[in-house]
């Protein structure tokens, strides 16, 4: 049996291509889905997430439109 894998969130923020805080924002603002894994050491929560579940979030968040920046123009 092959054991399941989660994502911390500082492996979720390098999949994702942002800072950890930011996560934590989103966390903290109902943004993020649930954790699929809590640890509860009686210290801490250690979260983890399953690759599937952070792809998926990932596929439905709204972007901002990329502008492109403006001519470059030798006067």
């Amino acid at each position: 049996m092959t054991p399941v894998r989660y994502l911390a969130v500082s492996a979720v923020a390098k999949r994702l291509g942002i800072a950890p805080i930011t996560i934590y924002g989103y966390i903290k603002k109902g943004l993020f889905p649930a954790p699929d894994a809590i640890l509860d050491d009686g210290t801490r929560r250690p979260r983890g997430w399953l690759p599937e579940t952070i792809d998926a979030w990932s596929a439905q968040r709204p972007r901002k439109p990329r502008v492109p920046p403006p001519p470059h123009t030798d006067d």
